[in-house]
């Protein structure tokens, strides 16, 4: 019988090459402005996984899509890989995936929240990528790395 795990990972983003190196790199500034923060809870445990983001300071009223990726951020948005899926397939969903889709407020605030029956592999998944729009694909706005981990 497994335990439980819980991760919290907080960060500001800058674009990168910034003078103060971040974990949170946004490559489109006009949609997550430097300075918005992004802050991301997993916990883990035997029934599975729930991963939680909270976001300040983007862009009031506009959809972005969310979704955990295999590698850390770097420089270029590619960097992040694919999308984390439980069982490697060819289409993207939610089932298979994490999807933290979000609308924010008037002030620029978001928040999602992503349930699985399924835990993240060791090393699996390694950040989050903010999209430009909602659901499967889109342009990556910005990166945060995130050591997200095997259930407990």
């Amino acid at each position: 019988m497994g335990g439980s795990s819980w991760m919290r990972a907080a960060g500001v983003f800058s674009p990168p090459g910034s003078f103060v190196p971040s974990d949170a790199l946004t490559y489109d500034t006009r949609l997550v402005p430097a300075g918005a923060r992004v802050e991301v809870t997993e916990l883990a445990d035997p029934s599975g996984t729930r991963v939680e983001a909270r976001l300040r300071g983007l862009v009031p009223g506009h959809a972005y899509g969310m979704h955990v990726h295999t590698s850390p951020c770097g420089a270029d948005p590619a960097a992040a890989g694919p999308h984390y899926q439980h069982r490697p397939a060819a289409t993207a969903d939610p089932v298979n995936e994490v999807w933290l889709d979000f609308r924010t407020d008037e002030d620029g605030d978001g928040r999602a929240l992503a349930l699985q029956d399924w835990g993240f592999r060791e090393g699996g998944a390694r950040s989050v990528i903010i999209h430009d729009r909602q659901g499967g694909a889109g342009e990556r706005a910005a990166c945060f790395t995130v050591p997200f981990g095997p259930r407990g």
